[in-house]
Order: structure tokens, then C-alpha cells, then sequence
């Protein structure tokens, strides 16, 4: 058995593709990393080059997130008959592993045992418009140092088990929890400014492109132009977050334990996840992890 794939699926997303390529690619190979390429797009495909990439049709259609989910479902399951583990997410999420443990995360996953989920803390890494003029080149962790906890990122996504993930990737059937101290998913949605702007803009037209409103659609309520906000006002609001002295996620950790537990009657299970609103400094050690 392979230690462990990274898959994704992606349309035109190709800052993200590009940030995901340079660090699944480089961790475990592009032979082992799978991209599913929705509408069949010739920069998905060209960027992708070398990874195992699977064309599908682009139509846009109303119930999007539950076709995408059940489909990446069941692409996990296939695969974890050929791999020990199966990191699944979308493009603008990456798993990485703290320096401080000693091991790249290659390393960690061979010596994590079978049968399990493993979720990650996650952390949206936020573009400080201000002070942050530097732009992304080969590296987000660098150019980019500030993050703020996301409960709704830490997602059971490192899958070695059959199980059933839910829509969007943030529950599982699986019912214990398992959060490696050293363990973080990365969140580049707010990475960068403009590139969040464009981003935004293609999700909106494809949300037109569908005629459903939020509530007839199985979309996230974010890709519709009526809940986006102004960008700008967005990003000055992650500079007005209290500033933490100290990189410290064992009280996000403790809560997720307090917290777990069946999610009704659904099968799934949950630890509760308010946004804390502050914001931290990641520290040297991770420059250019991502």
C-alpha cells in the first residue's frame, strides 16, 4: 500500500491549483495526487500535468455541492483500497504538519494507525491589506503570516476508514475524534485580495448561471452575489481582530473534545464551532511550508 493521495476537484481555480500542486506534488508526488477536472478545463489540465486527472462535464446545475460530495465519496472509498490514507478537500485547503513535530507529513502519516480520521485544526490564513504588500509568488506562508481559528475548517478530511463524509467535507460517520497535536488545515480563501475578488467572481456567475435561489440550491450560501458584502470592508475586518501573543491551538483542541458528539439523529458527528474572533502571527518555522 501507497502511504497516502491527495484529491481535489477544481474548475479554473488556478492560484489555488497551482499552491495545491506545489505542496501535494512535492509532499507525496504527482503520481499520487488526483484532480478532478470539472468542465474539463485546458489550464486545470495543463497545470495539472503528471497528476492522475479525471475530466467531467461543467454544466452548472442547482445541486452542485451534493453531486460534487457524493462523487468525491466515492472516489475516497475507491482509492483507500490502494492507499493507507486519502487527504480529500477542496483547492483552496491544504493539510500541513507543524515543523516542530520533526517529521514532514509524509512521515507522520506512516506512523499514524489504520482505521481512522484524522481532523485537523483549521486556520484561514487572512491578507492584512495594510501591512501585507508583498505579493504571492512561490509561497503563501511567507508573504502572507497572519491566520485566524476556523472551526468550520477543521475538517475530518485525512481518511483511512470506511466512512461517509458529509456535503462540504465537515462531518463524518465516523465517531471518534482524532486530532493529532501538530495537525493543521489551511484555508487560502482570504490569502490574497484580488485573488479572492476573482475567485468570487466566477462562483457568482456560476450560481446565476444555475437560476436556483439560495435556498433551492445545495450550494454554499458564499458563491451567491447576495451574500458577498463588499470585499474591501471584508478584509480591513480581519486587521480589527485582537492580536494573540502566543501561537497556542490546545484551547481550540480541548473545546473540540468537551464538545463531540453525534450530530442529531444523521449519523454524523460534531464538536461545537463558533468563530473565535482573533487572529495570530504563524511563526518563522512555517515560512514557505505552503
Amino acid at each position: 500500500m501507497q502511504t497516502a493521495a491527495a484529491l481535489t476537484m477544481v474548475r479554473d481555480d488556478a492560484f489555488f491549483l497551482s499552491a495545491w500542486l506545489r505542496h501535494y506534488g512535492t509532499l507525496f508526488g504527482r503520481e499520487n495526487c488526483y484532480v478532478i477536472n470539472h468542465g474539463r478545463g485546458e489550464e486545470v489540465a495543463s497545470l495539472a500535468e503528471g497528476c492522475n486527472i479525471i475530466g467531467i462535464p461543467g454544466d452548472a446545475h442547482k445541486n452542485f455541492d451534493m453531486k460534487r460530495w457524493r462523487m468525491l465519496n466515492n472516489f475516497v472509498m475507491g482509492l483507500r483500497c490502494y492507499y493507507d490514507h486519502v487527504i480529500v478537500g477542496d483547492v483552496d485547503e491544504l493539510v500541513v504538519l507543524d515543523p516542530a513535530s520533526g517529521l514532514s507529513l509524509p512521515q507522520f502519516l506512516r506512523n499514524v494507525p489504520a482505521n481512522r480520521v484524522l481532523t485537523p485544526i483549521g486556520l484561514e490564513v487572512v491578507h492584512n491589506i495594510e501591512t501585507e504588500a508583498e505579493p504571492i509568488k512561490d509561497h503563501v506562508i511567507g508573504p502572507r503570516r497572519q491566520v485566524r481559528p476556523a472551526p468550520h475548517y477543521s475538517k475530518p478530511c485525512v481518511v483511512s476508514t470506511g466512512t461517509k463524509i458529509a456535503r462540504g467535507g465537515h462531518f463524518t460517520q465516523y465517531p471518534k475524534l482524532h486530532l493529532p497535536e501538530h495537525l493543521y488545515l489551511l484555508h487560502l480563501k482570504f490569502c490574497d485580495i484580488d485573488t479572492y475578488s476573482e475567485a468570487t467572481d466566477r462562483r457568482n456567475a456560476v450560481t446565476v448561471e444555475t437560476g436556483a435561489s439560495i435556498k433551492e440550491a445545495s450550494i454554499g450560501r458564499h458563491w451567491f452575489p447576495q451574500a458577498r458584502g463588499e470585499d474591501r470592508a471584508l478584509f480591513e475586518s480581519f486587521a480589527e481582530l485582537p492580536l494573540q501573543e502566543e501561537f497556542d491551538m490546545s484551547p481550540y483542541r480541548q473545546s473540540m473534545r468537551e464538545t463531540w458528539k453525534p450530530r442529531g439523529d444523521t449519523g454524523y458527528y460534531e464538536f461545537y464551532r463558533t468563530e473565535p474572533k482573533q487572529r495570530y502571527i504563524l511563526p518563522d518555522r512555517f515560512i514557505g511550508l505552503v
